[in-house]
């Protein structure tokens, strides 16, 4: 009778573990696929893939700021925040360019190195982008990266999804992958071992 009992609670163990195991696996898999759709296009459209050394040439502050006049919203240089403009020398190819924050700022404004977010406080901001720009006057070389292909003649200064950020985000769904496989193959392992046993 005790025998029966220790028998079934090793079966609903196995089998809890075996779903477990069988869990994590689709669980992981399902990771692989929001990662494949969301961050490796933006990693493998981006053409500023080298790194180099960037020189500021001069950082300044347009405090035009969009205004309730009907001629304001027509004017392309006026925007909602103070457009910061920092141009570099591109120790590459000593050309002078326009250095933007991220891929991402030059999609939602070209005319600005730095574009605060939507629901930010204007104050917050403007100190901000002051701050931004003292730390550029002072820290006059620092790294880079750029487009070899000569596709972007701007540069950018620090990448979305570098290949290190990559690699970290495959990490967890690997790593939950692996554990997935490893508690499926004790599940079966100690399954084998209980019908050799049972067998002798």
């Amino acid at each position: 009778m005790l025998g029966k009992k220790l028998v079934t609670a090793q079966k609903r163990g196995e089998t809890r573990a075996l779903c477990l195991g069988l869990g994590m696996v689709a669980c992981s898999m399902m990771m692989y696929f929001f990662i494949g759709i969301t961050i490796v296009p933006f990693y493998t459209r981006s053409v500023w893939t080298t790194e180099t050394v960037c020189r500021v040439l001069k950082a300044n502050i347009k405090d035009k700021v969009l205004g309730s006049n009907s001629e304001d919203s027509e004017n392309e240089d006026i925007f909602p925040y103070p457009c910061l403009q920092v141009w570099v020398n591109l120790t590459a190819s000593g050309q002078k360019v326009m250095l933007y924050q991220t891929e991402d700022t030059l999609e939602r404004n070209p005319k600005c190195s730095y574009v605060p977010g939507k629901s930010e406080n204007p104050k917050e901001v403007k100190a901000r982008i002051e701050v931004i720009a003292s730390n550029f006057k002072k820290y006059q070389t620092f790294p880079c990266y750029y487009d070899p292909g000569g596709t972007q003649t701007n540069v950018i200064l620090s990448r979305l999804y570098p290949p290190k950020g990559l690699l970290f985000a495959f990490l967890w769904p690997t790593l939950m992958f692996t554990g997935g496989c490893l508690i499926i193959l004790l599940v079966k392992i100690s399954q084998y071992v209980s019908v050799l046993s049972a067998w002798q």
